[in-house]
């Protein structure tokens, strides 16, 4: 009975996602500005009923209309800012190895030139 509910109301939540998304033009489609809100009211929308009902979220009804969403309407979006990944667990390791492993150096080199420049004083 749930899951028939649930079925029913994500349709309705896609409706009206629809209907939001006729007063977006084509040139504002990728302008998170302008689409965030009828973005946000489809995912809110299929988040609370999921959880008024009892039912899980994310849940594969839920992701279908989120894809079918991206599919439909920002497939043509491209960023124009890029998105920074955190670089490869070796390369990470190596950053914060190699300063580590050179205070000691460091300090050392310090110490030594230290006491060379005591002893021609």
């Amino acid at each position: 009975l749930t899951e028939g509910n649930y079925t029913y109301i994500t349709q309705k939540c896609w409706d009206y996602f629809v209907d939001l998304m006729r007063n977006v033009t084509t040139a504002e489609l990728c302008e998170w500005k302008v689409i965030s809100r009828p973005y946000s009211e489809l995912q809110g929308c299929l988040e609370s009923w999921a959880d008024h009902l009892n039912y899980s979220y994310p849940n594969a009804l839920a992701e279908q209309y989120i894809f079918q969403s991206h599919h439909r309407y920002f497939h043509n979006c491209t960023l124009e800012h890029p998105v920074y990944f955190d670089p490869p667990e070796d390369v990470l390791l190596a950053m914060i190895i190699a300063p580590i492993c050179l205070i000691p150096f460091l300090v050392t080199l310090v110490i030594w030139r230290s006491k060379d420049g005591k002893a021609q004083a």
